[in-house]
């Protein structure tokens, strides 16, 4: 089995996650054009009050080395015509995990990544905070994330499954009309979405990943999920949640290589409005899901538990 360490892995991972932002259309080729990578001629325009100025209103396209990277394949479709999430039937591939990625810009350096988060990413001063949940994520930052449950092997639900390291999948089974999305970095665990049409059960008991169901709105899948549990953050930041919370997520392929995806948070017993935030996540066609023990051959406890075993 591979073993891969834990902490100390953010670099890689970001450097794995050079984007910029031009936004191709549905379905678009890239072409090689790679104007967009410095923001030239692509119809660019200053970002609203309460956004990241430094995303510049860009979102989703990837470089590769040297601020260049080759054409990206048209986005895939299944034969019932909707997207596919995953790779195309005999080959391989994950969607990278993003560890600088962030749902908003924290305004202190550390884990922001501005080159691949979203035009609707607002700055942390904005983020519409109770006072209570406010200060709790001021706590939170303070110590430097160690509180993260995510580092004591608790499944990851919402955004922060996607900005775990080693990737994820996306497994789509029309013929049981469900999605399926698999983590590799942590518990191993998996999160399902009902396509089905159901009415949302009542009377649900609250779990990491909450009960998810979705819909296509053409070329969009959409993810309306409730009735989380409070054991877990939504993003990596450390921003409270309760059990109000209601999260809107979209999923978008504009390119092969590309996901862009946005999560909207709806929680009126922690924010006094919803906002939203999200990231573009590139594909990687070498690689696939492996075996990942959370708990095995952990060496860092000195950081991310505070020095306790």
């Amino acid at each position: 089995m591979r073993i891969r360490y834990i902490f100390g892995m953010a670099a890689v991972a970001t450097a794995a996650l050079i984007f910029s932002f031009a936004a191709p259309s549905f379905g678009q080729n890239a072409g090689g054009q790679n104007k967009g990578d410095q923001g030239v001629g692509q119809g660019i325009i200053p970002p609203p009050p309460g956004q990241n100025p430094g995303q510049q209103g860009q979102f989703g396209k990837g470089k590769g080395k040297g601020g260049k990277r080759a054409p990206s394949r048209p986005t895939p479709h299944g034969p019932d015509g909707h997207v596919l999430l995953g790779p195309l039937p005999g080959e391989k591939g994950v969607w990278n995990g993003g560890a600088g990625s962030t749902l908003f810009n924290n305004g202190r350096g550390g884990i922001d990544n501005n080159l691949v988060n979203a035009p609707v990413n607002l700055n942390i001063a904005d983020v519409p905070f109770q006072d209570w949940a406010r200060a709790l994520y001021e706590s939170r930052r303070a110590n430097n994330t160690a509180d993260d449950p995510h580092v004591r092997c608790k499944s990851s639900g919402g955004p922060r499954l996607y900005h775990t390291p080693y990737g994820f999948e996306i497994v789509d089974i029309p013929e049981i009309e469900r999605i399926y999305i698999m983590g590799v970095g942590g518990p191993h665990t998996y999160r399902t979405v009902y396509m089905d049409g159901r009415a949302r059960p009542k009377d649900i008991d609250p779990t990491f990943h909450g009960y998810s169901i979705g819909h296509w709105e053409g070329e969009k899948l959409v993810v309306e999920t409730t009735d989380y549990n409070q054991r877990f953050w939504i993003s990596r930041e450390g921003p409270p949640h309760t059990e109000y919370l209601k999260m809107t997520e979209t999923y978008e392929r504009p390119e092969y290589d590309t996901l862009r995806y946005v999560a909207t948070i709806d929680d009126p017993g922690a924010y006094t409005a919803k906002w939203s935030g999200g990231w573009a996540i590139p594909w990687n066609p070498n690689d696939e899901m492996y075996e990942y023990v959370c708990q095995e051959n952990n060496r860092d406890a000195k950081h991310m538990y505070r020095g306790e075993q």
